[in-house]
Parts: C-alpha cells; sequence; structure tokens
C-alpha cells in the first residue's frame, strides 16, 4: 500500500495544481482589469504573459524536488502554488520532533500547498495546502484558512459551511476538532490576534483507514477548488480606496511574521533542504509595518 498511496497522493497534488491554475488564470481573464503598474508586482513581466502562472522546476540535492507556479497579475497581486515530492533522511535534532523519525530519520513527502495575495483589499487572502509524509509512520495533514482585509461576513460563514461540508462528509467530529485546531494554530502570541477567520487545520491523520484519509484529503481539496472563486467573483468588480490598500498593506505584515516565526511548512521545508524561493513564495509582494 505504501507505493500505491505515494503515487495516487502525488498525482492527486499534481492534478490538482493544473485545475487550480485554470481556474485563477480563469478569473485573471474574467476581471478584466487594466494592467499597469499597480495590476502587478512584477514591471518586467511581459503584458502578454501577466494573468498567468509561470512553472519553475527545482531540484533537492537530497532527493526529489518539485514545481512553483507563480501568477502576477491584474486581479491577483501574487498567486503561488507549489507541488513537490522530496525524499531523504532527518537531520538527528530534527527527526526527533518528527512522529516514526526518531530511530530512522528516513522520509517521503508529497504536497501542495497554495497562498493567493489579491490587488484589491475587498478579495481576501487565502492558503490552502495538503500533504502526506511517510516516515516509519504515514499520514496526511494540511488544511485552508481565510485572512480578509475588509471584514465580510458572508465570505467568513460561506468559506467555513464549505469545509464542514466536507468534514462532516468524512467524520462528525472533525469540524468541530479541526476548526478549533485552526484557530489555535493561526494565532499570533505577540500580537496576541489571530491570522484571520480561520477554517480547518489537521495534521498526523492517520485514522487506520488510509483510503478514507486519501478520500478526505481530496474532499478538502475539491470543496477549495469550488468555494474560493466564488468569493473572488462577488468581489472582483468593488471599487476600493487608498485608505483599504494601506490598510492591506499593513495587515499584510501579520501574514509575514506569521510565515516566518510559526509556520510549520516553511519550517519543514527549510529544515529539510527544499527550494527556498519555492518555501517562501507565501510572502506577499509589497507590504509594511506602520
Amino acid at each position: 500500500m505504501t507505493m500505491e498511496i505515494r503515487a495516487a497522493a502525488q498525482a492527486w497534488f499534481e492534478g490538482l495544481r493544473d485545475r487550480l491554475v485554470a481556474a485563477f488564470e480563469q478569473l485573471e481573464a474574467e476581471s478584466g482589469a487594466p494592467l499597469g503598474p499597480a495590476g502587478t508586482a512584477d514591471p518586467a513581466v511581459d503584458r502578454a504573459v501577466a494573468g498567468r502562472f509561470r512553472r519553475r522546476d527545482w531540484q533537492r540535492p537530497g532527493g526529489g524536488g518539485g514545481v512553483t507556479a507563480l501568477l502576477r497579475g491584474r486581479l491577483f497581486e501574487k498567486a503561488g502554488i507549489n507541488v513537490s515530492t522530496v525524499t531523504g533522511s532527518f537531520a538527528p535534532e530534527f527527526a526527533r520532533q518528527i512522529p516514526g523519525a526518531g530511530e530512522d530519520g528516513r522520509f517521503w513527502a508529497s504536497g501542495i500547498s497554495l497562498v493567493v495575495h489579491p490587488l484589491s483589499p475587498k478579495i481576501p487572502s487565502v492558503h490552502f495546502n495538503t500533504r502526506r509524509i511517510e516516515t516509519a509512520k504515514g499520514w496526511f495533514g494540511g488544511g485552508a484558512d481565510l485572512t480578509p482585509i475588509v471584514a465580510d461576513a458572508a465570505d467568513r460563514d460561506s468559506f467555513h459551511a464549505a469545509l464542514q461540508g466536507a468534514c462532516d462528509r468524512h467524520g462528525a467530529d472533525y469540524y468541530v476538532r479541526f476548526k478549533k485546531w485552526c484557530d489555535e494554530y493561526f494565532f499570533l502570541p505577540h500580537r496576541n490576534e489571530p491570522r484571520g477567520v480561520g477554517g480547518i487545520f489537521f495534521d498526523y491523520l492517520e485514522s487506520g483507514d488510509v483510503a478514507a484519509d486519501f478520500a478526505f484529503v481530496r474532499d478538502v481539496g475539491e470543496t477549495f477548488l469550488d468555494n474560493y472563486p466564488k468569493i473572488v467573483r462577488r468581489h472582483m468588480a468593488e471599487p476600493w480606496s487608498a485608505e483599504e490598500r494601506a490598510h492591506q498593506l499593513q495587515r499584510r505584515g501579520r501574514y509575514v511574521e506569521f510565515n516566518l516565526l510559526y509556520d510549520r511548512g516553511t519550517q519543514f521545508g527549510l529544515k529539510t533542504g527544499g527550494d527556498t524561493e519555492a518555501i517562501l513564495m507565501s510572502l506577499p509582494p509589497e507590504v509594511c509595518w506602520p
């Protein structure tokens, strides 16, 4: 089952990446927003390719690699989607923190990670990831969370309702558990505040039925793909002010602080020799602190 689930998980993550790329490029095309200095964070981006993902392959010296897909567009100031499959051995001091790696530090890991920073403050930033990790043990992890700049109860409620539906289809207690985990995880202790309005977060999902666990992971991915574009479409034509943009740039500072100080994925990638640019693609292109 190990090799079978590895191949299936990697194929799922790569296929979902391609569908997400298509969905976000379609949103860019629908937006009709003009392309100009405020519409792209990279002035060198050719007008013909702005609003489309550019892919970059990378290899990990210790084994495996991945593909980083990055979009700088009219609607999305920066959207990044990483898929990686890596193998190797954890450093001894890090292995002790990983289930099943204390005696044998060898690992295999595959996953998809997405972070979107829209240009408009009216459209919430979003994060989504799912992964499969194997040591002497094997488990799934992941989740999705929403970070609005302008509070919108309809966005919050629809995002949570969609994720609750995915959870309820697989475990009666999943939503309560994983929502609480998300609220606790995406919290900045030094600010004493949450990063956003939450979602779900889960890790070490190893129920004893790997097929059922994988089905849940796929459902979370399908749910995200269906729900977030609806939120974008609700707001893509709304005007926004310079004051709202300034507030957005300050709030993005909280995103940077969390990812550099607390994010597990960032730490895992850096400590396992992943591609630095791919790991840090989650950081916004423009940000400020007061």
